[in-house]
């Protein structure tokens, strides 16, 4: 039989997050403090978002409110990173995108820090844009997930396949 493993994986759940730009786009049509500023957010391609107004400020306040919506819906703000406002004509328009996956440094990081805290035994293998950690034990198992959790990596970091 196989050593008990599980997948380190960062990914985001594409309806939360199209449910959460719903309701900030909602949020901003409705809003007073919103009224003829044309705030706007929408998709921009699979992983692209982008937040339209005709102030600077009012872009940052957009931007706000999708972060509270994207909070609302349990996708960690670490998935979400927004650009600085560039002006297009009249317009003021920040440039924000959905991360997903493990870049290989990160993942290169993260399979070093488990070597080097995680218990003995216990190995990181990087398969794509996740990994594979597995050990003799289910209990080392979950000291390196209560580890991760603990640890900040500039990524979220969901834990699948426990098995």
């Amino acid at each position: 039989m196989a050593d008990p493993s599980f997948d380190v994986v960062s990914k985001v759940d594409r309806q939360e997050v199209d449910n959460a730009l719903n309701q900030a786009s909602k949020e901003l049509s409705t809003r007073f403090d919103f009224r003829g500023t044309g705030a706007k957010v929408e998709w921009a391609g699979e992983h692209a978002v982008t937040i339209e107004a005709e102030t600077e400020e009012r872009a940052k306040a957009a931007v706000e409110v999708f972060k509270e919506k994207l909070i609302k819906r349990g996708i960690s703000l670490k998935a979400f990173e927004a650009g600085e406002p560039a002006v297009s004509g009249k317009i003021y328009k920040i440039n924000g995108k959905i991360i997903e996956g493990i870049e290989s440094d990160k993942a290169k990081k993260i399979a070093k820090f488990i070597r080097d805290e995680g218990p003995k035994g216990v190995q990181a293998q990087i398969q794509g844009d996740q990994l594979r950690v597995s050990g003799k034990k289910k209990d080392h198992l979950q000291e390196v997930i209560a580890l991760l959790k603990n640890e900040d990596f500039g990524i979220a970091l969901q834990f699948t396949n426990y098995r």
